[in-house]
């Protein structure tokens, strides 16, 4: 038997790391963007442990669904909807079919939004989420801006349903209802609109990750020609909704960098119009403040 240099035999490498290998490069030929990831997380969620917990698993109870987890993941079923949760921030959401999965990119549209709202002084600031999907936006904000009053906008059932379970025992105010339409009781009141709105152009369906065009709801994905279409709606819902030097947090596709800022026109009521980078430092998401009169 080989030693190791202190003279004891090396330790063997259990069998779900040498599954986890394989795994990982059955979903790397099938082109998951992550595989080494999503090979970890799910051998960490079929077995009940921790990512870095997985060497702690017993051959004797490795559990041969793992491979069925797998395998669904290989036809680019989406790990969310496998593990049927999803993190977003400081939370972990339940998500399944019929809801969009919140992506790590909207969480900088988030922490932008969240110093925006401390930096307005307001005691306890008034929120509104349109196209609230998962609600993660939405309970992201209840959750880091302690005082504050959230209100959470869908459209589509089935999200909404998602919404519902995420949303239980939390601040925030969930309500099914048209994003471009809504809550005209709140008109004039609101210090901080946030959306994560569909935006991706009808002509780029082919190009869209399988994970979101087979499995993501179309409402939450598509809007017209450019991808523009429910932008321009939200950009009138939010002057109507927001309190003059109220301000607007929007996010939009990378290749719409330039194009958003210029939906909210000084002509339109709007003042400090702009775009703002991700993480990867790709344009993400505009901002706009609502003019003083």
């Amino acid at each position: 038997m080989q030693q190791s240099a202190g003279g004891r035999p090396p330790h063997p490498r259990s069998v779900l790391l040498a599954e986890v290998a394989q795994a990982t490069q059955r979903l790397a030929d099938a082109g998951v963007p992550s595989p080494r990831f999503d090979a970890e997380e799910l051998a960490a969620f079929v077995h009940g442990v921790k990512r870095g917990e997985l060497h702690n698993v017993a051959d004797a109870d490795f559990d041969a669904r793992y491979w069925e987890a797998v395998a669904r993941r290989e036809a680019r079923e989406p790990l969310q909807h496998i593990t049927g949760r999803a993190f977003f921030r400081y939370l972990e959401l339940q998500v399944g079919p019929g809801v969009f999965v919140p992506r790590p990119e909207t969480e900088s549209v988030v922490g932008w939004a969240i110093d925006a709202v401390r930096a307005m002084d307001v005691v306890e600031p008034l929120i509104v989420d349109l196209c609230t999907g998962s609600g993660a936006i939405a309970l992201a904000l209840a959750q880091e801006v302690p005082r504050s009053r959230v209100h959470a906008v869908e459209l589509d059932e089935a999200a909404l349903t998602w919404a519902r379970k995420n949303v239980e025992g939390s601040r925030v105010v969930l309500h099914h209802g048209n994003a471009l339409t809504a809550l005209p009781e709140l008109d004039g009141q609101v210090d901080l609109l946030v959306s994560n709105p569909p935006y991706i152009p009808l002509t780029e369906w082919e190009y869209v990750a399988p994970e979101a065009r087979d499995h993501d709801p179309e409402l939450a994905l598509f809007s017209g020609e450019d991808g523009l279409d429910t932008i321009r709606g939200i950009e009138r819902t939010a002057h109507r909704l927001l309190r003059p030097g109220g301000v607007v947090v929007i996010e939009h596709a990378d290749t719409q960098g330039g194009q958003v800022p210029w939906i909210f026109t000084e002509e339109r009521g709007w003042a400090d119009a702009a775009d703002h980078p991700d993480l990867n430092n790709r344009p993400r998401f505009a901002t706009a403040r609502r003019a003083t009169p």
